[in-house]
């Protein structure tokens, strides 16, 4: 068994590419959101907070983000994922950063999470557009 693994993670210019994909995206909708691109591991690769995005958005965009990244899963589809048991439903609130709000998606190249894109400033669906056209800039 090998001591190493190598992985992929996106760049810097990757998350770049998503976050203008995103902006234009949230620009198109006439919403002002805050934006989160985080690498595979969950950290902070680009970050705006476009004029006009209200406070707490900062905060929920990356959370958003986090999660999509941390479990490959777009955030928008865990309550489905999970509504009918109550042990899962009811636990999964202690895990620290974890949403189930949409807005956060994932970001795949060649079947590996790469990293994550977090979205909040509109409502829940509208975030999930910004998110998956920022997302499928790379894909």
């Amino acid at each position: 068994m090998a001591a190493t693994m190598s992985k992929q993670t996106i760049s810097a210019e990757g998350a770049q590419q998503v976050m203008s994909a995103a902006i234009a995206k949230a620009n198109e909708l006439g919403v002002p959101m805050s934006i989160a691109v985080v690498d595979d591991s969950g950290q902070l690769k680009a970050f705006l907070r476009m004029d006009g995005a209200i406070f707490p958005s900062v905060t929920v965009a990356q959370d958003k983000a986090y999660t999509a990244s941390g479990f490959g899963l777009p955030t928008i589809q865990w309550y489905d994922a999970i509504k009918d048991d109550p042990r899962l439903l009811h636990g999964i609130g202690s895990i620290s950063r974890f949403t189930m709000l949409g807005g956060g998606h994932p970001i795949v190249s060649d079947g590996a999470v790469i990293g994550a894109i977090g979205v909040s400033g509109g409502s829940y669906q509208q975030d999930a557009e910004v998110a998956q056209a920022g997302a499928d800039a790379l894909e």
